[in-house]
């Protein structure tokens, strides 16, 4: 499905536990078509133990920094659901984070109220072939160097944009 050249899409991007069997959900960033960005720590649910120390690495959000700064997973879907409701955000990641944004709902007992849908749907061919460069471009125009949710989400949605030669 292609979009008219000037569609910019809301973005959401999950940091997680690990990428294994039994990961869960730590973090939710979510980039919005009107440029404003939101980012949710997600305090562990008693049964997510899973932990991976590279993944730590990776995002470099600490099991205390949840405990003490995480949001209770009904919080965060509650605010995931007012911020979203019937619309679609589009994922780079949609196969682990379609996941974990389902993981999330399931344990909070709440209806999720918003799609998760496969950024790459979009992509017309230069984007395809644009994608790569463009990304570098981006991240280093924006001097963006943490690879946390709100981030990442922003940045794939910069990404998205010029990679299909729309203004900034």
């Amino acid at each position: 499905m292609h979009q008219p050249n000037s569609f910019i899409p809301a973005v959401i991007d999950l940091e997680a536990s690990s990428f294994g069997k039994g990961s869960y959900p730590i973090e939710v960033g979510v980039a919005l078509a009107d440029g404003s960005t939101h980012c949710y720590l997600i305090k562990p649910h008693h049964d997510w133990i899973q932990w991976s120390e590279a993944s730590e690495k990776l995002h470099g959000i600490s099991q205390k920094t949840l405990q003490d700064r995480g949001r209770d997973v009904k919080d965060v879907a509650d605010e995931l659901n007012q911020l979203l409701e019937g619309s679609t955000v589009y994922s780079d990641g949609w196969g682990f984070d379609n996941t974990w944004i389902a993981l999330l709902f399931e344990v909070a007992q709440h209806p999720q109220q918003f799609k998760v849908a496969q950024l790459q749907t979009l992509f017309n061919e230069q984007q395809y072939n644009n994608w790569h460069e463009t990304h570098q471009a981006v991240i280093k125009e924006f001097n963006i160097t943490r690879h946390r949710a709100s981030s990442d989400a922003f940045l794939i949605q910069q990404t998205f944009v010029r990679s299909n030669g729309l203004p900034a």
